[in-house]
């Protein structure tokens, strides 16, 4: 098989690192071109990220030696990739959005880590074990652009990935009430634990922004698509807090879930160890198998043992119980990095690619 080739917007921050670590060797897609800002444009790979590479891996040798580009040069960018990933971060959102959208006039599907385009109706904001039903409004959305191959989709906020799915899995159960409290990494902010002394010993009880997404993100995501846009899901209501804990990686949720129809917990268990949808059916090369693994052990799961869990693609989650006021609870874990921004991402295009999109 011919490789795709593959541009990083926004190459030299931590999700673009993670970006490239991945890509490494992979069997569908290679990196062809690295960009950034206008800052790090014109000098090699190795020499921009030289003191901030993060990863554990070294540069890849290819990337190393590549010339990075000035992300807003897309016409000249555009010609060289079949369709990039977006990790560019700007304070600006709406920059973000029109830079996105200039990439997919110019015919270039944009795989987007960034929010900036996450509540635009025809654009479809998916897990891909959950919502690939609506990639159907591509079709739309390219209408709306006027474009032929360009179009926009993105992956959603990192906080959400491990209870999305639990949830996802029990809709015919009917959940209509759902609190979580979310227990982040610092790699969320794009940070180390070595770069940011002051969350040594420490836990920060607010992350501006997040606990917005955390309850209103997953509404999309179990949404509906139909003539065209993805409407909210209005049968569930979710309640956030998000904490930010001295973690390097993983995003721990403890959830409580109020369901109209009961289940016996061990039956929820099956279904959970049970589920796999349309990723591991089609064996993309990012797929987790099993998805979703529970643990029976009551200090289970842990950041530290459990966060890469299937290669950081898969969903651990543990302590299921009965609850007082709600119907159950538990708790569930994903790799923010990983799952939550760049391997979620790349599961996404594979997945686009299956289905004939890209």
């Amino acid at each position: 098989m011919k490789k795709m080739k593959v541009g990083i917007i926004g190459s030299t921050g931590m999700v673009g690192q993670f970006f490239i670590t991945l890509l490494d060797n992979h069997p569908w897609f290679e990196v062809a071109l690295v960009a950034a800002s206008a800052q790090s444009a014109g000098k090699l790979y190795s020499e921009a990220v030289e003191g901030r590479w993060l990863m554990e891996n070294d540069i890849p040798p290819a990337v190393a030696k590549m010339k990075v580009y000035d992300a807003f040069n897309i016409k000249e960018i555009s010609g060289q990739v079949d369709f990039i990933f977006s990790a560019i971060s700007l304070d600006d959102k709406q920059a973000v959005a029109d830079l996105e959208t200039r990439y997919a006039k110019c015919e270039v599907p944009v795989v987007s880590n960034n929010s900036a385009h996450r509540w635009t109706a025809d654009v479809p904001m998916v897990i891909p074990e959950v919502n690939s039903a609506h990639l159907k409004v591509i079709e739309s959305q390219r209408h709306r652009l006027g474009t032929k191959r360009g179009f926009i989709t993105t992956k959603p906020n990192c906080s959400l990935q491990s209870y999305v799915p639990a949830i996802y899995a029990l809709r015919d159960l009917t959940p209509f009430k759902v609190a979580v409290t979310t227990y982040q990494a610092v790699s969320g902010a794009g940070k180390t634990l070595k770069s940011w002394p002051e969350m040594q010993d420490n836990v920060i009880p607010y992350i501006g922004g997040e606990e917005e997404k955390s309850e209103q993100e997953p509404l999309k995501i179990l949404g509906t698509a139909s003539h065209g846009s993805i409407s909210k899901a209005s049968s569930i209501i979710i309640s956030a807090q998000c904490l930010r804990v001295p973690v390097s990686n993983g995003h721990m949720a403890a959830v409580f879930m109020s369901t109209i129809k009961k289940m016996e917990p061990e039956e929820i268990i099956a279904r959970w160890r049970a589920f796999n949808t349309v990723p591991q059916q089609l064996h993309l090369p990012s797929a987790p198998n099993p998805f979703i693994t529970y643990f029976d052990e009551q200090d289970r799961p842990q950041t530290k043992l459990d966060r890469d869990l299937q290669k950081g693609m898969g969903v651990a989650i543990g302590r299921l119980r009965e609850d007082p006021f709600f119907t159950c609870k538990f708790v569930a874990l994903s790799h923010n990095t990983i799952r939550g921004a760049a391997g979620g991402a790349i599961l996404l295009a594979e997945l686009l690619k299956a289905q004939g999109y890209i």
